[in-house]
């Protein structure tokens, strides 16, 4: 009988103790940040209640039920329903429950959210920045053995073509300052075959330097040619026509086609490896012929043209 009465209170003991978790759980769902702090209390005080309350109901059966093997501690029965707690002492099962009574609420309160795809792509790219940051400082390393390597071979490919090579600063105007050195050497005007009227006017009245010259005289080809040129711009035609006339913005194939049409001319342009890059103005008859280096490592800027002439 014993026994059987044990069994019962324990059943009971199991029953309140559930019904007292779902009490705590909905009063901690519905607490709002004001009243979150009163609510823990008041969810610890019913369970100390509890606790104290089945202590005492089992104290009188305490010695019978341990001869039956069937003593049951009501901490341990709280924590019935924690599937994650196997076994805890005294000091474990406090430090459950006040967690219970501290970071439930928060994470019952907090919805699940989904990933932020723009934390995820700017992660991607600081990932990519990284492997260029990485890459550029290799290639920053090895700088000093490419910058002598490309200058052995452009002194071979000038021994071996009977050219010398006149030093253009290297500030941004070199492409233009080489032609202009080009056409100069030769004997030519900077005054293009293919230049309007106001063109003309402003380059007899102002005292400009030559790169200067040869930069105005590719903006305005470009501009009564834009057709041929739109194609290839990444910017409004005004704005980039503002970067060549009046900015140190490097020039590259698209400009030295407008040079080579605007002075009527072919234009070569040597590389380290021996290639050359043939620029023709696409008309008929004997042209004159101008000739570049192009540096991609030896200069402080990185790519770089030099005027070459004959050797003496």
């Amino acid at each position: 009988m014993l026994g059987w009465a044990m069994e019962e209170i324990q059943k009971r003991h199991r029953q309140e103790l559930k019904d007292l978790q779902a009490r705590v759980m909905q009063k901690k769902k519905s607490a709002t940040k004001k009243t979150r702090k009163g609510v823990n209390d008041e969810c610890s005080e019913l369970e100390r209640q509890l606790k104290e309350r089945h202590h005492l109901e089992l104290s009188p059966s305490d010695g019978a039920a341990a001869a039956h093997g069937n003593s049951v501690d009501t901490d341990d029965l709280l924590l019935e329903n924690q599937p994650s707690v196997v076994s805890m002492n005294g000091d474990e099962i406090a430090t459950q429950m006040q967690t219970l009574a501290v970071s439930s609420p928060q994470s019952q309160e907090k919805p699940s959210r989904k990933p932020n795809r723009q934390k995820a792509r700017l992660a991607r790219r600081a990932v990519e920045q990284e492997s260029m940051v990485a890459e550029a400082e290799k290639e920053a390393q090895d700088l000093p053995d490419l910058r002598e390597k490309e200058s052995n071979e452009m002194r071979r490919q000038y021994a071996s073509r009977g050219l010398r090579e006149q030093e253009i600063r290297s500030d941004g105007h070199c492409l233009y300052a080489a032609i202009a050195d080009q056409l100069i050497a030769q004997n030519q005007s900077l005054m293009p075959k293919t230049a309007p009227d106001n063109l003309s006017l402003e380059m007899e009245l102002a005292n400009r330097p030559q790169h200067k010259a040869t930069r105005l005289v590719t903006a305005a080809y470009i501009k009564n040619h834009a057709d041929d040129f739109l194609p290839f711009l990444e910017e409004p035609l005004e704005e980039y026509l503002g970067k060549i006339r009046e900015t140190g913005e490097w020039g590259g194939h698209m400009e030295l086609l407008a040079l080579a049409k605007a002075y009527d001319v072919d234009i070569n342009v040597l590389h380290s490896t021996g290639q050359v890059d043939k620029i023709d103005a696409g008309t008929e008859g004997i042209k004159s012929a101008l000739w570049l280096s192009y540096y991609h490592h030896h200069f402080g800027l990185g790519e770089h043209y030099n005027s070459l002439r004959q050797a003496d």
